[in-house]
């Protein structure tokens, strides 16, 4: 059935009287955004991860409707952190069992029973992941498991569901849960027959307040809360990290400091073109002396997929930009080249080349040390700065830290270098 390029309206219209009432019963999925519908029907587990107001639980809730008046499914579990969770969200909720579908259709609730029946038969049975040991015993041929990463005993829990999914001739389980970095999230997404999906809270900006959204990306657009419970992003810190998350988030300051020296940083490619590696441009400044010396990071200008000069060009202008006192160049990939091309280009543009003779992760130990500190600031929300910086020291970057060791060179020019005074900006 086609879901994309035609309104609930428009599809309601070439209904005829006689198939209506059965055709109704597919709406959802016209309404429906994409992650909101399994891509296939391969899995043993489905997890959906969104940020708030997102739809989760109006997924969840749709999914067992379709389960119970569809494919017949006959013994439902539901889980959540607590029974009030699971009686005001999962049942009694706006998006809840009960407020969805055909009134006809909806199940009746037992609060003393912790139980649900459906019309047809159908009987959900409520549990909480306070108690993982209630799930010993009864059997199931579909569940639904909310805020998974709010459960008191997530592990123990969902073994003990799992086991309980023995009936019927697929059992499948559908987790709907927030991301949050805890232990049992990051076990569960190795987990073999899990199919992921992914919402955020902007792609349900439809049906909620006009002024929420923007309240929320204002109050937390950029940082590690926002990314977590507004984009529904799964972030962790690394084993063998130097930047742990709480160290990037405490590094933001809403301060624009006027720096005594202003330098731009460059992690230059080796190669050109679409698929290269990208060009680390960081302008940063420095403010104080001594033990009271603080860097700022004030702009993360890289660029990808440039030529020698093309990289060059965006470089000098940020220089300008910036008035930076001069440029700081790594020549371990370029050798003189780095340098000849900024010359040739700006020959009044100081330019200071530097060169690795040890590895990344060692040279940005000294610098993760300042961030403990506190003594480096970042300016302004930088994203894919802060995840290339989350990796380093860690295997799990798949590509080239740019941004991260630009920032690098960047700190330790400004922080652990003796240099003479700096020139004098014409006024």
């Amino acid at each position: 059935m086609e879901r994309r390029g035609q309104t609930p309206e428009d599809y309601l219209k070439r209904l005829t009287p006689s198939t209506k009432l059965a055709d109704v019963k597919k709406l959802w999925e016209i309404y429906a955004r994409p992650h909101q519908i399994p891509a296939s029907d391969d899995w043993l587990m489905w997890l959906l991860l969104g940020g708030r107001g997102s739809g989760k639980t109006r997924t969840g809730a749709e999914w067992i409707r379709e389960q119970v008046t569809v494919h017949g499914k006959s013994r439902i579990a539901l889980v959540a952190p607590t029974f009030h969770d699971a009686r005001e969200v999962m049942i009694e909720g706006e998006s809840g069992l009960r407020n969805i579908g055909y009134q006809s259709e909806r199940p009746h609730f037992s609060p003393s029973r912790r139980q649900l029946k459906w019309p047809n038969g159908a009987v959900g049975h409520v549990f909480t992941a306070e108690d993982p040991d209630g799930l010993r015993g009864p059997q199931f041929d579909a569940a639904w498991a909310d805020e998974f990463c709010a459960w008191t005993y997530p592990e123990q829990t969902l073994s003990n569901l799992r086991l309980a999914l023995r009936l019927g001739t697929n059992p499948q389980l559908v987790l709907t849960t927030t991301p949050k970095p805890v232990p049992a999230l990051k076990k569960l997404l190795a987990a073999k027959g899990l199919l992921i999906s992914r919402g955020s809270t902007a792609d349900n900006e439809d049906n909620l307040a006009p002024t929420f959204l923007s309240a929320m990306e204002e109050a937390y657009g950029g940082t590690r809360l926002g990314r977590q419970e507004l984009s529904g992003e799964y972030i962790e810190d690394l084993d063998g990290a130097l930047w742990t998350r709480s160290m990037l988030e405490a590094a933001y300051t809403d301060e624009r400091p006027d720096c005594e020296r202003i330098i731009l940083a460059i992690d230059p490619p080796v190669t050109s073109g679409a698929n290269s590696d990208a060009c680390g441009l960081i302008v940063a400044g420095l403010r104080g002396e001594g033990r009271k010396a603080k860097a700022f990071i004030l702009h993360d200008g890289t660029v990808q997929g440039r030529s020698p000069e093309g990289w060059a060009k965006a470089a000098l202008s940020l220089a300008r930009g910036w008035e930076a006192d001069y440029i700081v160049a790594e020549t371990n990939q370029g050798g003189e080249l780095v340098s000849s091309v900024l010359n040739m280009l700006d020959p009044s543009m100081p330019v200071r080349n530097v060169y690795a003779s040890r590895s990344k992760a060692i040279r940005a130990e000294p610098v993760a040390l300042l961030y403990e500190q506190g003594r480096v600031a970042h300016c302004g929300r930088f994203m894919p700065l802060e995840d290339e910086l989350a990796a380093m020291g860690t295997k799990a970057s798949n590509h080239s830290p740019d941004r991260a060791d630009a920032l690098v060179w960047a700190v330790t020019e400004l922080m652990l270098k003796s240099r003479a005074t700096p020139r004098i900006r014409q006024l």
